[in-house]
């Protein structure tokens, strides 16, 4: 039985005129009404002419009947298509329009969802979901027959209900002017919407005068915040509280909203004992639970549900909501190709539409499981979808249009750049796209299957590999995730809900799935009957998914995408040596994926499905043994998928070119200074270039090893690119090589002794090697040979003193000095009065500068 409030009672009566005299004027309109307004059942009715201005005051069902002949009467009844988010709340919708009319559904009012269509002859409203709606403007983007389309809940953001109206904007502005519009939304935020369509009129419909009282019902202790999908016991021990609290304290039955399936599922478990009928109320109910949810009952009723109750839906009886204040959104890794929901803050315009369920027959009161100053922190809106989300479908969808970059389409948000990236990457990889972007032959029968791009793929191609029938089963399974009891063995699966027991209502939408599936693969069931169920399933889902063919590999699986994955303790997939994973998801911070479901398979199978991604190749790399420091060249030539190496031998006769990369790469690696055999006249060498770099900078050349790397094609050729291995680089003459860094074209080279010589010849005749090693370059000579030499020179041209370390005759340091003739005046009498009396068989005449320079103690007497 459904809800009996007459169209009189529906508070967005008061907003009819406005909205009619809106799409007189421009064609468009945006309407904005709470939940419970009737903006969802009553507008379509009234823009359908099916129901009078002046009709809002009949009574029931045969009231509004007899009304909706009036106005046709007066005025030619208009076909209207209303979108709806979600399949429940289509087939809501047009239950509780039918029942205002007073007739069933299929009448005049009917519905279509994917595999399901109600509709007849005398249809005038028609209630689809936006993926209907999209599938519809790409097969006849006129809309031909349709007066007004109204676009529902457009505040949840949902990214077909944006892409749906991006492309009735253009159908507007270059097909059909006249087609009316209406953008409806259960928030105030309704100038960007009015904007996007050319600053269109703003309708208001102000809702029920019902009050709710607000009740802050935070939990005793803190709670931990949700992790993915996993939400706090203790949050959902301290749900069922509140809700026993409610049901002792108020009257009328009772919408409690959850996140998700699980949590449902959960608190419903704590719940046993209370006085009252436990409904649970989401996507995947069966058909009868949902319809006991949307109806009146005469007993007493606590309705669970996931955020499908926020709108659209009218759920009779309610007079106290209980909110969690959590939400899920879809996250995307569009670099593991990996999908999940997460649990997060509702928003606090959903927090709003939640409170007001409570309110719309009567004054009611919302619960809160959260403290109040905890609003300071929740987002004002929904995170739109286009942002969250995988683009593959709406890329597909852009596509076909004739936009692939989607620059064109008047959408709320952009599509970010990478998403979309990665999205026309996928849709190139099934040829649904050619290399412009534009959508093939092939890419328009994947869109017009309805399904995501790749379970079109799996269904298309597999249809011709296994059958059309087993194509459509399994990817049937794919569309809708089967009840998570049935297990993660997606085989095992498959033969439970096709035997028909254990399934429950999802049974009968697979069925149904499966038959409108196997209609789009129709002349393909002559191939792969004498294929193992087994085999069949794991092509299947590896033509849907062959980025996520999976090995064993150490207890756990690498997928060919390079994603490593376990699958559950004790899943019967975990001894699997090749599996084709359908669905994984990949929690925040955890170092692999989760296997939810999957099908085992052989090589064989992981070969034929993922064939593009089969690879053969050259590999020629710079190989360093465990426990070795040392590398050395490897070359091998391997098959692999994806990631997934198959097979490898050794190249005996590896491409030059790949060789001196992988000789460059062992030079990084190891180091230019390590790797290479640096003889003393090289290291002396190298050291006066970089003095020389650092004191005049160019055009000498830097020489540490970073800049020796980079510059290996000038000073290492010809004997890089003829060596072959690791000992070819370590015989390579580098003292032969340096030089040819050397400022050549300019002439520079050739001061190169100048500036900085190697040797230097002191008063005794002795030439003394100059240590170029440290900042300021070293002569280390004996005191005795420096007599008579008044001044050192200095390098770089005079830019640089030479430090002269002064030794004792037995060669150690005596002194240090970058200033010779001071040192004479002022430190060398010190020195003398020290060392005369240990050396005295070596001169220490009392002026060194005048004094005869010698190698040799004097003879002795």
């Amino acid at each position: 039985m459904l809800p009996s409030p007459r169209p009189a009672d529906l508070p967005v009566r008061t907003a009819l005129p406005a909205l009619h005299a809106a799409l007189d004027t421009t064609g468009t309109a945006v309407l904005a009404a709470p939940p419970g307004t009737g903006k969802t059942t009553l507008v379509p009715l009234a823009l359908a002419h099916l129901v009078g201005e002046g009709a809002a005051g009949s009574a029931g069902a045969a009231g509004a009947a007899g009304a909706a002949g009036a106005a046709g009467a007066a005025d030619p009844a208009r076909r209207v298509l209303v979108a709806e988010p979600r399949r429940l709340a289509v087939r809501a919708a047009a239950r509780r329009m039918a029942w205002l009319l007073g007739e069933p559904v299929g009448r005049r009012v009917g519905y279509t969802v994917r595999g399901e269509r109600v509709v007849g002859p005398d249809t005038v409203v028609e209630v689809v979901t936006t993926g209907v709606l999209l599938q519809r403007l790409q097969r006849d983007p006129e809309l031909p027959g349709v007066d007004v389309v109204l676009l529902d809940e457009c505040h949840e953001r949902h990214l077909d209900a944006d892409t749906a109206l991006a492309f009735l904007l253009d159908v507007r502005a270059a097909l059909r002017p006249e087609l009316g519009l209406v953008v409806a939304s259960a928030t105030s935020d309704t100038e960007a919407w009015a904007r996007l369509l050319d600053d269109a009129p703003v309708v208001e419909a102000h809702g029920s005068a019902h009050p709710v009282e607000v009740r802050w019902a935070p939990p005793p202790r803190e709670v931990r915040p949700p992790q993915g999908t996993r939400t706090d016991p203790a949050l959902l021990a301290h749900v069922a509280a509140v809700v026993r609290r409610a049901l002792a304290e108020q009257h009328g039955d009772l919408l409690c909203f959850l996140p998700g399936v699980g949590e449902i599922a959960r608190v419903a478990g704590l719940l046993g004992g209370v006085d009252a009928e436990v409904l649970q109320l989401h996507g995947q109910a069966p058909a009868a639970v949902q319809d006991a949810a949307l109806s009146a009952a005469d007993h007493r009723r606590v309705i669970l549900a996931t955020s499908v109750a926020e709108s659209s839906l009218t759920v009779p009886g309610v007079r106290i909501v209980v909110d969690s204040g959590l939400a899920r959104e879809p996250r995307t890794d569009h670099a593991r190709g990996l999908g999940r929901l997460v649990t997060v803050r509702a928003s606090l315009a959903a927090g709003r539409q939640r409170a007001g369920r409570a309110g719309r027959e009567a004054p009611g009161t919302v619960y809160r499981c959260w403290a109040e100053v905890a609003d300071a922190r929740a987002p004002r809106f929904p995170t739109p979808e286009i942002a969250l989300a995988d683009l593959t479908a709406f890329a597909l969808h852009a596509a076909c249009w004739g936009d692939p970059s989607a620059a064109g389409l008047a959408l709320p948000d952009p599509p970010p750049a990478g998403a979309l990236a990665a999205a026309r990457q996928s849709l190139a990889a099934l040829g649904a796209v050619d290399a412009d972007g534009r959508a093939t032959a092939r890419g328009r029968r994947l869109a017009r299957t309805g399904l995501h791009p790749r379970l079109a793929r799996a269904l298309l191609d597999g249809a011709s590999l296994v059958g059309a029938r087993r194509a459509a089963e399994v990817v049937a399974l794919l569309s809708e995730e089967p009840p998570r009891e049935l297990g993660d063995d997606l085989l095992a699966v498959w033969r439970t809900v096709r035997s028909g027991s254990g399934a429950g209502g999802y049974g009968a939408r697979w069925r149904e799935e499966v038959r409108r599936l196997q209609r789009q693969s129709a002349g393909a069931d002559a191939a792969g009957a004498d294929l193992p169920e087994a085999a069949a399933a794991g092509l299947v889902v590896a033509l849907a998914h062959p980025e996520r063919v999976a090995r064993a590999r150490g207890g756990a699986f690498l997928m060919a995408s390079g994603t490593a994955a376990e699958a559950a303790p004790g899943s019967p997939l975990a001894g699997a040596t090749w599996l084709a994973v359908a669905v994984a998801d990949r929690p925040a911070g955890a170092p692999s994926a989760r296997i939810r479901r999957a099908v085992v398979i052989d090589e064989s199978t992981a070969r034929t499905a993922a064939a593009h991604l089969l690879t053969e190749r050259a590999e020629v790399r710079w190989a360093v043994p465990p426990g070795s420091r040392r590398g050395d060249l490897a070359a091998r030539r391997s098959t692999a998928l994806g990631a997934l190496e198959l097979d490898s031998v050794a190249l005996a006769d590896p491409d030059p070119t790949l060789v001196r990369a992988a000789l460059l790469d062992g030079l990084a690696r190891e180091g230019v200074g390590e790797l290479l055999r640096w003889s003393e006249a090289a290291r002396a060498l190298r050291a006066r270039l970089a003095f020389l770099h650092h004191a005049l900078g160019a055009p000498w050349p830097e020489v540490d090893d970073a800049a020796l790397l980079a510059a290996a094609d000038h000073w290492l050729e010809p004997e890089l690119s003829r060596a072959r291995r690791r000992a070819d680089l370590e015989r390579l003459d580098v003292a032969g090589a340096l030089p040819r860094l050397l400022p050549w074209a300019t002439g520079e080279a050739g001061r190169l002794d100048e500036l900085a010589p190697e040797r230097i010849t002191v008063p005794s005749g002795s030439r003394i090697r100059i240590d170029y090693a440290t900042e300021r370059p070293v002569l280390a000579v004996k005191l005795q040979e420096l007599f008579g030499w008044p001044a050192a020179p200095a390098l770089a041209g005079g830019r640089v003193p030479l430090t002269i370390h002064l030794l004792s005759p037995a060669g150690r340091p005596a002194a240090i000095t970058g200033d010779l003739a001071t040192f004479w005046r002022q430190g060398y009498p010190a020195v003398r009065a020290d060392l005369r009396g240990r050396y005295p068989r070596h001169p220490w005449p009392e002026d060194p500068t005048t004094a005869e320079p010698t190698r040799r103690a004097n003879p002795r007497r």
